[in-house]
């Protein structure tokens, strides 16, 4: 069987791979703990002075897999004491708990005391975003695009960096609409640091992920310590609980209920393209 996440260090650098490309690299829980446990170990490692975080193939993300999203298959921490729950029935308390243990490994990123550098390439939707954009610097493909398609039904950003990298107006203009951002607008908004050429793209985040072995550690985890308290005095951390409470309240809304049995009626590729249909002009694709 296929390891759902590779990872590899040289060159100073650890290499964090999302390796389901006949997937497009969907985040499932063997993904979401291969990569938590990539960090860990780039964290541990004394031969790391950087991680960087990419897909196999031609997508870094194409976020949640929705097409085989049974919960039972995913790690939960929450067993509370109670009555069997009936068939149907949503449990807010556990859903915030399954959905948590996500944020959790996902901001392992985040508070990891090394940069981590994210490699944008084809799409990163969705639940895609709740990963990536916790990372520190982000290199994105001419040709890729990143959004929340989600915010249009069926979700809400569970780390909620959003706000936090793109400031107030551009956080609503793409999280109410769902609109795909492509890379010459994520630069232009201070989204990404840089956008390449796609056939240059691992190279170049590379290579700028080697220059901090002429930084020392230290010094590194301290100003990365600092920049990231400012963020957490703004509130992340709460932002970061209403979104992930909030993201199982839209899973269980009647319209949401309706959505996800249209799938059987209409084929998953169908529905998504009727969500996604009234943005196309935007340029945007699945």
């Amino acid at each position: 069987m296929t390891d759902p996440v590779l990872y590899d260090e040289r060159d100073d650098i650890a290499i964090i791979t999302i390796n389901r490309p006949e997937k497009k690299n969907t985040l499932n829980d063997a993904v979401i703990q291969g990569i938590a446990e990539g960090v860990d170990a780039a964290a541990r490692s004394a031969d790391v002075v950087a991680v960087v975080l990419r897909g196999a193939g031609d997508t870094l993300t194409a976020g949640y897999d929705l097409t085989a999203a049974d919960e039972s298959t995913w790690d939960n921490p929450y067993d509370a004491r109670g009555p069997e729950r009936r068939a149907g029935a949503w449990d807010p308390v556990r859903d915030y708990h399954f959905m948590g243990n996500n944020v959790r490994r996902f901001m392992k990123i985040w508070d990891c005391p090394k940069p981590v550098l994210g490699e944008i390439k084809g799409w990163a939707v969705g639940g895609a975003t709740d990963l990536v954009l916790c990372a520190d610097l982000l290199f994105m493909a001419s040709d890729a695009y990143i959004g929340y398609a989600p915010s249009r039904i069926f979700g809400t950003p569970t780390t909620m960096l959003w706000v936090y990298r793109l400031g107030l107006e551009h956080a609503k203009q793409f999280l109410l609409t769902g609109r795909a951002i492509d890379a010459e607008t994520a630069y232009r908004i201070g989204l990404v640091s840089r956008v390449c050429e796609p056939d240059e793209l691992a190279s170049v985040v590379e290579e700028e992920a080697r220059r901090f072995r002429h930084i020392p550690a230290n010094q590194l985890a301290l100003n990365k310590l600092l920049i990231n308290q400012a963020f957490e005095n703004m509130g992340l951390r709460t932002s970061q609980l209403l979104g992930t409470f909030l993201d199982g309240v839209t899973r269980h809304t009647e319209e949401a209920y309706r959505w996800v049995e249209s799938f059987d009626e209409k084929g998953f590729r169908q529905v998504i393209r009727e969500r996604d249909a009234p943005w196309e002009d935007y340029g945007e694709r699945r």
